[in-house]
C-alpha cells in the first residue's frame, strides 16, 4: 500500500476515534480538578482529545476565546502511528503582529509552569518553518526557532503569576507565520523553585533523567505530579547504570520534589579508576540576552545500602570552580536531595561540569538528574486590572475586530489599536485615550466606559450607537474630550456633563445625533389639543370611574367580612419560631415623629390594618434587630411580610426612616420590594413582598422551609442574583449606596429560589467626591462579615460590601457559617485558605452537594471569594467584576449539566503505552530514536578525546 494512502487511513482512524469520544470529552476553558489547563490548539469542534501518554484531556482552543488565526492540519507525510494526536493540528496566525491566548481562573501570586509546543509538519505546504517570539503576558519568554518540519519544539517557563489570568502571545518577527500546536499550564507549590519570583522567571534549558536506558521512556504526569518533562540520557560507553525499584522519598520541605521514577536511576563512571563524571553544555543566546547565565539544580540519591566501611563522597566543579560548597557531598539512601545555585552562574560560551570523588571516598560519584534554567525578567508591569476588565468588556459587547489581543498597553510596541496609555516604572499602566470611531459599534453606550478612570480622550464618533448618554460618563475624573458625533443617540445630555462643559473642563461633541437635546424640558414632545382626543378621553374616564366605584364597594364588603371572621388560609412556615405572640406594645413616646419627616409614595397602612393583615400578629416568620417579622395577607390575597418595630429594638426612627426612604427610591429584581409602611402614632412597620423560602443561611445549612438541600447550580444562581443586587446599589444608584450589613441572613429567597438583598436599615449613601464624609463613630455590621479595612478606619466603602459578599460566597461553597469552630473559632476565610493551599477543592466543598458540581466552576467561585476578601480594598474586584465572573461560573455549570458529565472535571490515568518523545523530531518512518542523539542540551566528554555533538539538545522548554 502506498505510504501516502497509509497516512491517510491513519488520519481517518484518528478522526473516527475523536468522533467516538465526542459525547463525553467536552471543551473546558478552566483548570481541571487538579488545576491543569491543557489546550489542543487548532482542534476543531467542541470535543476534547485525550493524550495517549498521560491520559490527560486536552480542550480545543475555541474554549479560550481565541477569535483570530485559523485551524490547520499537518501534512500527512509527517503523520506516524506513534505521533500523539495533539500534534495533528495547529493554529496559525497570519494576521496581526501579536495574537494571544488568555488562561483564566488562576490565583494571583502563585507559581505556575507554562509550556508551549510546536510541530510545523509543513501544515501550510510551504516547507519553510518559521521563527517568531513568545511572550508570557507583557514579558519576553523565548524565541521559537522551528528548524525542521518534523521537530517538536517545546518551550517552558516557571513564573509567578501577578493576576488571576496570564496571556500567552505569539509575536510575528517577519520570519514566517507564527503557529502553535499545544499549550499547557500546571500549578506549582509556591515553595518550589525559589529562584522564580515576582521579578524573574525560569526557562528550562534542559531537564535530564540520568541512567534511563530506554530512549522513549520520558517521565511526566502521572509519575511526576507537576507534569514536568524529564528526558532520558545515558551513554553506555562511559557510564554504568545504578537503579532500584524501591521508592525514593523527597526530603521535608524539598524545594524541587524530583519524582521517584526519575530518582530511581543514576549513572556512575564505567571506569571506576577515573573517579569522575563529566559533561558539558553550550550557551544559547536569546534576544536581549546574548550571554545568558544559567541556574542549575543537580539531584542525588544513594540507591544502594552501603556497608559500614563504604563511603560515597564527591564534590562538584563548574568551569574549574568549586560549585556551591567545597565540602564533600554524601547522598542519603533512598532520599532525594539536591545541590543548586541560587543565582545565575557567570556567563560563558560553554559550561563544563565535573563530579569528582573526594580522597575519603571508596566509591565513585553518581548523579540521578539535572535541571538547567536560564533567567528571564518579569519586571514589566501589566495594565491596571480595572482598565483591563473595562476594555475587555467593551471589546466583547461590541465585538471589536481590531487587533485587540493580550495586554491593552504593554509592551508599548503592541498596545491595542486606538488606545493610548500612560506608563510608570513602579505602577500599572493606565488607558488614557480610546479612539474606536468608525468601528461599527451598535447598541447603547456601555457602562464599562465609566470604569476607565484614567481616560482623558474618548472618541465614539461615526458609529451606530443608540439610547441615551449615560450620566456615569460625567464621573470620569480625567475626561477632557468626549466625541459622540454621527451616532443615533437620543434624550437629554446629563446635567453632570453639561456642568463640566460650562466649567471649561470638557469638550463635548454630539453633532449629527438628531434626537439629542440640551435639557430635559426641550426633550418633551409638544402638547397638542384635539377634539378627537376629547371624544376619546371622556368616555374612557367615565368607564374608569365606574370600575373604581364597583371595586371600592367590593373591597368594603370583603373587609367587613374579614373583620368578623378569622383567616383560615394562612400557611405555617416550617421554621416558624412561635405559634402566636401577643400584639407588640406601643413604642415609647420618645420615638414619636411627625408625618412630614417621611416622604413615601408607597401605600400607608394603619395599625388596625396591620392587625387585620396579620390576623392579629399570629404567625412569626422571624426576628431581627428591628423587631419581629409577621406573616400576612393583603385584601387581594397577596402574601406579605410585616416587620414591626418592637419596644426593645436598638434600631429607632433613624434606621426606620433610612430603610423606608431607600426602599422607595431603589427598584431592582434582586432587591426586596417594599409594598408599604405604617406610621400610626407610636407604631412603625414596613410591609415587604413575601419570600417563601426564607433566609439564605437556613437554606445553606439544609434547614430551609422546603427541607431540601441546595444544589450547586442553585447556589450559583443565588450568588449571581445577590451580586447583581449589590452591583445595582453600587453602580445603578446615584449616589451609590453601601449596604454595610451584607450577610447570608440578609439574603432572602422566593419560591423559585431567586435571591433578594434585604435589610437596608444600616445602608449609607456614598459620595465618591467626599469619602471623608463616610467616617462613622460606630462600627456596624456582623462579626465574620466586617471588612477589616472598615474596622480599622471606620470609613466604609463599596469594597466593604465586596468583602462581606466574598464571605457569603465561601458559605455557599463550603456550606459553613462565617465563623467556624475548628476547633477554636476561626474565620471561614482562613479555614478555606488553609485547605486550598493543599491544592484540593474537595476539602472545602459542602459534602451535602454529594460531588454533583463542575469542579472548574467551584474552583473559580472560591477564587473569586478569596479575591473579594483580600486585606487591601484596592486588591478586591468591583461588584461589576464579580457579576461577570459569577456568570461565567454559571455558564460552566450549565454546560456541565447539559453534557451530563458525571466525572465532574476528573481525568483518567493509565499506563504509558504510547509515550511522546517531546523535545525532538518524530521520524515519519521510524518508531525509535538513537539514544546517543536523544536531544539533550548536554554534551559528553571523556578521555578518549572526541566530544559527541548534541546540537543543542532539548531546546529551551
Amino acid at each position: 500500500m502506498p505510504k501516502r494512502m497509509v497516512a491517510t487511513l491513519w488520519l481517518l482512524l484518528i478522526g473516527l476515534a475523536a468522533v467516538a469520544t465526542a459525547g463525553v470529552l467536552q471543551a473546558r476553558a478552566q483548570p481541571d480538578s487538579i488545576g491543569f489547563i491543557s489546550i489542543d490548539c487548532g482542534l476543531p469542534g467542541t470535543a476534547n482529545s485525550v493524550a495517549e501518554d498521560t491520559k490527560l484531556s486536552y480542550a480545543p482552543d475555541a474554549a479560550f476565546t481565541v477569535d483570530t488565526g485559523s485551524s490547520q492540519n499537518i501534512s500527512v507525510e509527517y503523520v506516524t502511528p506513534t505521533l500523539p494526536r495533539r500534534y495533528l493540528n495547529v493554529r496559525s496566525f497570519p494576521d496581526g503582529d501579536r495574537n494571544c491566548y488568555t488562561l483564566r481562573s488562576l490565583v494571583a501570586g502563585l507559581k505556575y509552569l507554562l509550556r508551549a509546543e510546536f510541530l510545523y509538519g509543513n501544515y501550510d505546504g510551504l516547507s519553510r518553518p518559521p521563527i517568531f517570539d513568545l511572550y508570557a503576558g507583557v514579558n519576553f519568554w523565548s524565541r521559537v526557532n522551528v528548524s525542521t518540519p518534523d521537530e517538536v519544539k517545546r518551550v517552558e517557563a516557571i513564573l509567578v503569576v501577578r493576576d488571576d489570568y496570564v496571556d500567552v502571545c505569539l509575536v510575528n518577527t517577519g520570519s514566517g507565520t507564527p503557529f502553535i500546536s499545544v499549550l499547557e499550564l500546571r500549578p506549582l507549590k509556591s515553595s518550589l523553585y525559589p529562584q522564580a519570583n515576582a521579578t524573574q522567571g525560569l526557562v528550562p534549558f534542559g531537564r535530564v533523567n540520568f541512567g534511563q536506558t530506554n530512549a522513549t521512556d520520558i517521565v511526566r504526569y502521572p509519575d511526576d505530579p507537576r507534569d514536568r518533562v524529564w528526558l532520558p540520557w545515558f551513554d553506555a560507553t562511559i557510564w554504568d547504570v545504578m537503579s532500584t525499584t524501591s521508592r525514593v522519598e523527597n526530603l521535608n520541605n524539598d524545594r524541587f520534589e524530583a519524582p521517584s521514577k526519575v530518582m530511581q536511576t543514576a549513572i556512575i563512571p564505567r571506569n571506576a579508576s577515573a573517579g569522575n563524571i563529566k559533561f558539558v553544555w553550550d550557551s544559547k543566546p536569546q534576544p536581549g540576552d546574548p550571554a545568558p547565565g544559567y541556574i542549575a539544580v543537580m539531584h542525588f540519591s544513594e540507591l544502594r545500602r552501603l556497608s559500614r566501611n563504604a563511603v560515597r563522597e564527591f564534590f562538584i566543579e563548574v568551569n574549574g570552580d568549586v560549585w556551591v560548597s567545597s565540602i564533600g557531598f554524601r547522598p542519603d539512601y533512598l532520599l532525594s536531595d539536591a545541590s543548586y545555585s541560587t543565582a545565575p552562574m557567570p556567563a560563558a560560551a560553554r559550561y563544563t561540569v565535573n563530579i569528582n570523588a573526594t580522597a575519603n571516598s571508596t566509591l565513585p560519584p553518581l548523579i540521578n538528574a539535572i535541571e538547567v534554567y536560564s533567567v528571564i525578567s518579569t519586571t514589566n508591569v501589566v495594565t491596571d486590572s480595572s482598565d483591563v476588565s473595562a476594555i475587555t468588556a467593551i471589546k466583547a459587547k461590541y465585538r471589536v475586530k481590531k487587533n485587540w489581543a493580550g495586554d491593552p498597553c504593554g509592551p508599548k510596541a503592541f498596545a491595542w489599536d486606538g488606545l493610548s496609555c500612560s506608563y510608570a516604572l513602579s505602577s500599572h499602566s493606565r488607558i488614557t485615550s480610546v479612539n474606536i470611531s468608525f468601528s461599527g459599534l451598535d447598541g447603547d453606550i456601555s457602562s464599562s466606559f465609566a470604569n476607565l478612570k484614567a481616560v482623558q480622550y474618548l472618541d465614539l464618533s461615526h458609529n451606530n450607537l443608540t439610547g441615551s448618554i449615560p450620566d456615569a460618563l460625567s464621573q470620569l475624573p480625567s475626561l477632557t474630550v468626549l466625541d459622540l458625533t454621527n451616532n443615533q443617540l437620543s434624550g437629554s445630555i446629563p446635567l453632570g456633563l453639561l456642568k463640566r462643559v460650562q466649567d471649561g473642563f470638557l469638550d463635548l461633541r454630539y453633532g449629527s445625533n438628531l434626537d439629542i437635546c440640551i435639557d430635559p424640558e426641550s426633550c418633551k414632545p409638544p402638547k397638542r389639543k384635539s377634539k378627537l382626543a376629547i371624544y376619546i378621553v371622556v368616555p374612557v374616564v367615565l368607564v374608569v370611574v365606574i370600575v373604581l366605584v364597583i371595586a371600592l364597594l367590593f373591597l368594603f364588603l370583603r373587609r367587613k367580612k374579614q373583620g368578623t371572621t378569622s383567616r383560615n388560609n394562612i400557611v405555617r412556615p416550617q421554621n416558624e419560631t412561635a405559634m402566636r405572640d401577643d400584639a407588640p406594645p406601643p413604642l415609647p413616646p420618645g420615638d414619636v415623629y411627625t408625618q412630614s419627616s417621611l416622604h413615601l409614595e408607597n401605600r400607608r397602612f394603619t395599625y388596625k390594618e396591620l392587625e387585620m393583615i396579620t390576623n392579629n400578629f399570629q404567625h412569626v416568620l422571624g426576628r431581627g434587630g428591628f423587631g419581629k417579622v409577621y406573616n400576612g395577607f393583603l385584601e387581594d390575597g397577596t402574601q406579605v411580610a410585616v416587620k414591626l418595630r418592637s419596644q426593645s429594638s436598638n434600631q429607632g426612627v433613624k434606621e426606620f426612616l433610612s430603610e423606608a426612604q431607600i426602599l422607595t427610591r431603589i427598584h431592582h429584581k434582586n432587591l426586596v420590594s417594599m409594598i408599604g409602611y405604617c406610621k400610626d402614632g407610636q407604631y412603625m412597620a414596613l410591609v415587604y413582598e413575601y419570600m417563601s423560602e426564607g433566609i439564605l443561611q437556613e437554606q445553606i445549612a439544609g434547614n430551609g422551609r422546603n427541607g431540601k438541600r441546595l444544589t450547586w447550580r442553585q447556589r450559583l444562581r443565588i450568588a449571581v442574583d445577590s451580586a447583581q443586587g449589590l452591583e445595582y446599589l453600587h453602580k445603578g444608584c446615584n449616589p451609590p449606596l453601601i449596604h454595610r450589613d451584607v450577610k447570608a441572613t440578609n439574603i432572602l429567597l422566593n419560591a423559585k429560589l431567586e435571591a433578594r438583598i434585604a435589610d437596608f436599615g444600616l445602608s449609607k449613601v456614598f459620595n465618591h467626591d467626599d469619602e471623608a464624609q463616610m467616617s462613622m463613630n460606630t462600627l456596624v455590621g456582623t462579626p465574620g462579615y466586617v471588612d477589616p479595612a472598615y474596622q480599622a478606619t471606620m470609613q466604609p466603602t463599596t469594597k466593604s460590601d465586596v468583602y462581606s459578599f466574598g464571605v457569603v460566597l465561601l458559605e455557599l461553597v463550603a456550606g459553613r457559617q462565617a465563623i467556624i469552630s475548628d476547633p477554636d473559632p476561626t474565620s471561614i476565610i482562613q479555614w478555606v485558605r488553609r485547605r486550598l493551599a493543599r491544592g484540593n477543592i474537595e476539602d472545602v466543598v459542602d459534602p451535602r452537594m454529594r460531588g454533583e458540581y463542575d469542579v472548574n466552576s467551584v474552583w473559580k467561585v472560591a477564587d473569586i471569594a478569596l479575591k473579594c476578601t483580600a486585606q487591601a480594598p484596592v486588591q478586591r474586584p468591583t461588584m461589576t467584576d464579580v457579576v461577570v465572573q459569577l456568570q461565567e461560573c454559571l455558564e460552566l455549570e450549565e454546560g456541565h449539566r447539559a453534557r451530563g458529565d458525571s466525572r465532574r472535571g476528573s481525568f483518567y490515568t493509565g499506563s504509558n503505552n504510547d509515550l511522546d518523545l517531546g523535545y525532538n523530531a518524530y521520524a515519519a518512518d521510524s518508531q525509535s530514536t538513537d539514544l546517543s542523539r536523544a536531544s539533550t542540551a548536554f554534551e559528553m566528554e571523556h578521555k578518549f578525546g572526541k566530544v559527541p555533538e548534541m546540537d543543542g539538545g532539548p531546546v529551551a522548554r
